[in-house]
């Protein structure tokens, strides 16, 4: 019987993992046969999120040369690297502009062909374009497959999930605000992704309840502007008459930070420097309980963030700092993460706070600050998304992107710590609002749809209620107390949290069912060395992986920048080398193929 591999999903990382597979196989598997299954509804490649049949007003949130699936020397892998080119490269394109989700949807299917091309002759590739519902089988024998519309399952030696973002059914809340527009017909859209909602329920010149202001909102914004043929001239928005009203809040209050606008000139922060593999394996091999994020692994990310923060500006505006960098870096390297003495240090050396980096400041702009109006709020952030603007596109403010830098090493490290909790969840926030947001253009659009009154910014800690005697949501929030606004439509604009409780995959909810365990946050337990699906009890499953956003072993994205180290690339590598060996040891205890 041929050995067989399952990958279900064949998205940007099920790709990732085909590349992995070629380049492995001739070292770890040799010339014996395989079959390799890949099983996933939507195109192999792009996948549901970067499909090619969606709007061509979506654009990606990354500049085409910042977009790479393929390995380079700075990515720590034990299989071989196998260059490529960047989506700016292949599509022969400037790499300064954000393409459109289209086009990334053209480099991942060209990407995919790529790597079945590059697969010896005796792999055979066959592709599914199914949903997989189920994976069952004894922990020491072969898996089945089952998959919707096929009758017979898969057998499989070894099983990959690379699932990618997952629908999920409504909470409590979400229940509550469904009924609650059922009885009075009003229109309530739950978690979703944003360019696969029917938005056509939502009315022209009313007003709109948005709770969620990242990349979610700004699809959501350019559906209901452009999609409905407004247009921009110069700074302006010409609106078509058919917009819907947007009020629109968070906890935050304010949109993503806006996408960096430069490049580094001169020297990178040597990173990691606080934070690297020698942090974490101490961490990880101390006795006693799991690392606290918040005890543990924050104090050493500030102290990692600072780090390249101060790196960049001693080196481009020394006329701000008092000491020489050699003896700032010399006091900052000693001082305990998080202390006193670190931040008397800081404030000694770098007088202007203005200068310095405030996570916490960055993190909430709005905390604590109250306006009069719901006026003076349009004003105050009409300002702050002008200063950020401003800001990310100025190279006299490269600490910025030092900092950017020091994010994606950051988020490189984490990964080998596995579950973080709650407070790990937030970090992935807090990365996605400062490393994740929009290009500068949408932002500007923004502006132009505020200043037109078709965006109305409600203010941060949103609340959103029901009105049973006037049938309406209504919301308001910290920033303006007292003031609410009323809505027959309320729209989250935020992607679904897929918990086992709430989960919509029958894949997901069949492994819960045989033993897989979840954190509390809801995201599938892996071993971090190899993506290895874990039990309750924290054992790995010998022949089932997963990858991806649903899992522990979140990597940021399943592309990244070149030459930033590219940590789902290294985990790719982790898992294809290990389901080789582990086919390779069961074909050689087998004996040769039938």
């Amino acid at each position: 019987m041929t050995p067989s591999l399952v990958v279900v999903g064949a998205g940007p990382r099920g790709t990732g993992i085909l590349e992995r597979l070629a380049a492995n196989v001739p070292a770890l598997y040799g010339d014996r046969p395989l079959a390799l299954h890949l099983v996933d509804p939507y195109p192999p490649g792009a996948g549901r999120i970067w499909r090619e049949d969606q709007s061509p007003l979506l654009w990606m949130n990354s500049m085409a040369e910042d977009v790479t699936m393929f390995t380079d020397d700075t990515v720590p892998l034990e299989g071989p690297v196998r260059p490529g080119p960047t989506l700016a490269a292949w599509a022969a394109m400037d790499g300064r502009t954000f393409p459109g989700r289209q086009r990334q949807g053209a480099y991942l299917r060209w990407v995919y062909e790529q790597a079945v091309a590059a697969l010896p002759p005796q792999v055979t590739v066959h592709e599914h374009r199914t949903r997989a519902l189920r994976v069952d089988g004894p922990r020491d024998g072969r898996q089945r497959v089952v998959l919707e519309g096929r009758d017979e399952p898969i057998e499989a030696d070894a099983v990959v999930l690379t699932l990618g973002h997952l629908d999920a059914g409504p909470d409590d809340e979400q229940r509550h605000f469904a009924d609650f527009a059922r009885r009075h017909h009003l229109v309530h859209l739950p978690p979703d992704f944003t360019a696969d909602s029917d938005l056509s329920a939502l009315p022209a010149r009313e007003p709109v309840l948005v709770r969620g202001f990242g990349l979610a909102f700004v699809d959501l914004m350019v559906l209901l502007t452009e999609g409905r043929g407004g247009r921009y001239e110069n700074s302006a928005y010409i609106p078509s008459g058919r917009e819907p009203v947007l009020h629109v809040g968070s906890r935050r209050g304010v949109p993503y930070r806006a996408k960096i606008g430069y490049g580094l000139d001169g020297e990178r922060p040597p990173l990691p420097r606080f934070f690297g593999p020698g942090q974490v394996a101490e961490l990880l091999n101390r006795p006693g309980d799991r690392p606290d994020f918040r005890r543990d692994v924050w104090p050493l990310i500030d102290k990692e963030l600072r780090y390249a923060h101060y790196h960049r500006l001693f080196a481009t505006r020394p006329e701000v700092t008092t000491l020489q960098w050699s003896d700032f870096e010399e006091k900052y390297a000693v001082a305990e993460p998080g202390s006193a003495a670190l931040d008397a240090l800081v404030a000694a050396a770098v007088p202007d706070p203005a200068d310095r980096l405030d996570l916490d400041a960055l993190d909430r702009p709005l905390a604590g600050r109250r306006y009069a109006s719901s006026a003076a709020l349009q004003d105050a952030l009409r300002d702050h998304i002008t200063a950020d603007l401003e800001r990310r596109h100025d190279p006299g403010h490269s600490e910025d992107l030092a900092v950017f830098l020091g994010l994606l090493s950051v988020y490189g490290q984490l990964t080998a710590l596995g579950d973080l909790g709650a407070d790990g969840a937030r970090w992935h926030g807090f990365f996605s609002y400062l490393a994740s947001g929009p290009p500068g253009p949408r932002l500007r659009r923004l502006l132009a749809l505020s200043r037109a009154g078709i965006v109305r910014f409600l203010g941060a800690d949103i609340r959103v209620e029901t009105d049973e005697e006037r049938g309406l949501f209504r919301a308001g929030s910290a920033s303006v107390p007292g003031e609410w606004t009323e809505a027959r439509a309320f729209v989250e604009a935020r992607l679904p949290e897929p918990t086992p409780e709430h989960t919509r995959s029958p894949l997901l909810r069949a492994l819960y069912e045989d033993g897989a365990d979840a954190t509390p946050a809801g995201l599938l337990a892996v071993d971090p060395a190899d993506g290895r699906v874990l039990t309750h009890g924290g054992l790995p499953h010998p022949r089932r992986f997963a990858l991806g956003p649903h899992t522990t072993a979140r990597s940021g994205g399943a592309f990244t920048r070149p030459r930033t180290g590219g940590p789902a690339f290294r985990q790719n590598d982790a898992t294809a080398r290990s389901a080789l060996t582990l086919l390779r040891d069961l074909s050689c205890t087998a004996g040769p193929a039938a």
